[in-house]
C-alpha cells in the first residue's frame, strides 16, 4: 500500500511538471516600488536579459519563463544587484529581499539546490569582499596576513562545496559548486589532484542522465582533458620554478594564429616582447584588450610587440575576437592544457611576462601601470 502510494504521489507531480511548460519566478522586494526588475538566463558563454517588469508599490514581482529542457541557470538583477538560482523543470521560486542588500540577504524557496546554491554564494562574496580589499599599497606584512586569512577561508568554503556535490552529483547545486570563481580564478581545478575527484563525480553523474546537454558535454570534455593531462606531466620536465625567477631566459613556443599558420615567439627577438596568456572569455576582456591595444599603438613602433596565447575554450568566440587583433595571437587546441601553460607557470588568467630586447624575463604580471614604465624602460 506504501508503496502504491508512493508510485501515485510521483506519477502525480510528473503528470503536473509536464503539464506546465513554465516555471514560476515571484516574490517581494522591499523599497523598491516602481524599480526595473530583470530575469537573466545565464548560458555557457553568455548572459542575456529574458524578461523585465516593474516592482509594484508593494514590493512584489512576478515572472513566468519558459522551462528549460536541462537544469538550467539564471539571475535576478535589480539596480546592477544579481541574485543567482537554478531551475530544475517547472518550479515555482519564492525570493524575498531588501533592496540595499539584494544580493547577500535574501530568501529564496522553491528548492534544495537553490538553498545550496544561495549558501555557496554568500561565502564566496565574502571572500571576494577580502579579495577586493587587498590594494598594491598594503605593506607587505598586512598583505601577507590578509592573504593568509583568505587562504583559510577558501578552505572553509571547499569544504562546504564538497559536501554539497557529494550529497547530489547531479544536482545544479553540484554544478554550480565546481565552477564558483574569485577573480576569474576557479576554486575547483579538474588538473589539481585534490579537486579532480569532485569534478568527475559531477561530471559522471551528467553524462549519465543528461548525456546530450551542452553543459555536460564541455565539463565531461574538461574532465577527460584533466585525467589525459596528469598522464603526460608524468613524462614532462617541471620548469616553473625557472620561469618564476625574474631575469631568466625564456621558452619558446610555437602554435597556430587564426589562420593556421605556426607563428614561434622566437621570431621576435631583438624586441621588447609581452607574452600574454589570456582569454578572451575572461569577463574584463574588452577593458583588458583595450589597455593592451593602448600599450601596442604607443610603443609598436620603437620595437614593442606582444605574443598572446589564447586559453579560450571555444574556437569561434576566439576567432571572432581576434578579427581586428594587431599583434600576435595563437591558440592551442588543448586550451589550458597546452604545454607553454605548465612550462610558464601559469595559474590564472591574465598571466604576462615581459621580456627584453635579449630575450630575458624582466617582470612577471606587472600591473598596466608598471608595465607601462618597464616597456618604455627597456625599449
Amino acid at each position: 500500500m506504501k508503496k502504491f502510494l508512493v508510485i501515485s504521489v510521483t506519477a502525480l507531480l510528473l503528470i503536473s511538471c509536464n503539464s506546465s511548460d513554465k516555471f514560476k519566478l515571484s516574490g517581494k522586494i522591499t523599497s523598491a516600488d516602481g524599480k526595473m526588475i530583470y530575469l537573466e538566463h545565464t548560458g555557457l558563454l553568455s548572459t542575456e536579459t529574458i524578461d523585465s517588469t516593474k516592482v509594484k508599490s508593494d514590493g512584489s514581482f512576478h515572472f513566468k519563463a519558459p522551462r528549460p529542457e536541462y537544469p538550467d541557470f539564471y539571475r535576478l538583477k535589480i539596480d546592477g544587484k544579481t541574485i543567482a538560482f537554478a531551475v530544475d523543470s517547472c518550479e515555482a521560486i519564492q525570493i524575498e529581499a531588501p533592496l540595499d542588500k539584494f544580493s547577500t540577504d535574501y530568501t529564496i524557496t522553491g528548492s534544495e539546490s537553490n538553498t545550496d546554491i544561495q549558501l555557496l554564494r554568500k561565502s564566496l562574496l565574502k571572500i571576494q569582499t577580502k579579495v577586493n580589499a587587498i590594494t598594491v599599497d598594503m605593506n607587505s606584512d598586512e598583505r601577507a596576513k590578509r592573504l593568509a586569512e583568505i587562504d583559510s577561508d577558501v578552505k572553509v568554503h571547499k569544504e562546504i562545496a564538497k559536501k554539497i556535490i557529494l550529497k547530489n552529483t547531479r544536482s545544479t547545486a553540484a554544478y554550480f559548486a565546481v565552477y564558483q570563481k574569485i577573480n576569474n580564478t576557479f576554486l575547483f581545478n579538474p588538473y589539481v589532484k585534490e579537486d579532480k575527484p569532485f569534478f568527475a563525480a559531477v561530471a559522471t553523474a551528467y553524462n549519465t542522465f543528461m548525456p546530450d546537454y551542452e553543459r555536460t558535454k564541455n565539463l565531461y570534455s574538461l574532465t577527460l582533458d584533466a585525467i589525459n593531462t596528469e598522464r603526460q606531466n608524468k613524462a614532462k620536465q617541471a620548469w616553473s620554478d625557472v620561469m618564476d625567477k625574474v631575469a631568466t631566459g625564456y621558452i619558446d613556443i610555437e602554435l597556430p594564429d587564426k589562420t593556421g599558420k605556426m607563428k614561434k615567439l622566437s621570431d621576435l627577438e631583438g624586441k621588447v616582447v609581452l607574452i600574454d596568456f589570456s582569454a578572451y572569455e575572461m569577463d574584463q576582456s574588452v577593458q583588458y584588450t583595450f589597455e593592451l591595444r593602448e600599450l601596442y599603438n604607443k610603443y609598436h613602433s620603437r620595437g614593442f610587440e606582444i605574443y598572446q596565447v589564447s586559453l579560450d575554450r571555444n574556437k569561434i568566440l576566439w576567432e571572432n575576437s581576434v578579427e581586428n587583433i594587431p599583434w600576435v595571437c595563437v591558440r592551442d587546441e588543448n586550451g589550458q592544457n597546452t604545454v607553454s601553460v605548465g612550462n610558464y607557470n601559469v595559474k590564472s588568467v591574465p598571466t604576462t611576462f615581459l621580456l627584453s630586447k635579449k630575450g630575458i624575463i624582466v617582470g612577471r604580471s606587472f600591473d598596466f601601470e608598471t608595465l607601462d614604465k618597464e616597456i618604455a624602460k627597456s625599449l
